[in-house]
């Protein structure tokens, strides 16, 4: 049984959230996290059951995420129908060299697809304290690539959460459980989009 086929017999949907700490759901309880809160939100709104699985390391970058992908594809049972590939956020805090970063999400993203699989790109923006041209070079990797790949993107991640300290932990970074609530909000008419055009393929 190929990989296509496998995916047409199973009943559920399964989506594999790929990044960092926002992904891993730091310093939140179980259940507060990005992945749980989105597969509560996407139960019941298919016929099938969907699994989120929380593919989020803390602290990782797009190097360290380039290095583990295969590692997680690999570990599942059958391939996911959807991978949300959340990285950069910790190369634009470190001050990683935007060509790096654009060079592993471009590698991230090949990866993903040559297995089939589609991929809902989360973008990221670099902080104003890192400047005008490291921001202008950073903010352009993730339109740029989805472009390039033809994949869905949604522009930012933090989205209606960034900078409000009412949504976000003592950090100032890392969202609260209300906050990922409005992050799930947001990004949720995206993933529908690009789970139907996975199904389309």
């Amino acid at each position: 049984m190929d990989s296509a086929q496998a995916q047409d017999d199973r009943e559920e949907t399964v989506i594999v959230g790929f990044g960092d700490s926002l992904m891993a759901g730091y310093g939140l309880g179980p259940g507060q996290g990005f992945p749980a809160q989105l597969e509560r939100r996407l139960n019941g709104y298919f016929d099938s059951s969907v699994k989120v699985v929380n593919a989020g390391v803390s602290g990782d970058t797009s190097t360290g995420g380039r290095a583990r992908l295969d590692w997680v594809l690999s570990a599942l049972d059958t391939p996911p129908d959807l991978v949300i590939l959340e990285l950069g956020a910790n190369d634009a805090l470190r001050g990683i060299a935007p060509e790096i970063t654009r060079a592993n999400m471009d590698a991230l993203i090949v990866a993903v697809q040559s297995r089939g699989i589609p991929v809902l790109l989360a973008g990221m923006l670099a902080p104003p304290n890192m400047g005008a041209d490291y921001q202008k070079r950073f903010n352009s990797i993730f339109p740029d690539l989805a472009e390039k790949y033809d994949v869905t993107l949604y522009p930012f991640f933090l989205d209606g959460v960034a900078a409000d300290p009412s949504l976000n932990q003592r950090d100032g970074i890392h969202p609260t459980a209300e906050g990922i609530a409005i992050m799930v909000d947001r990004i949720l008419p995206y993933v529908e989009k690009a789970l139907s055009m996975g199904d389309a393929s």
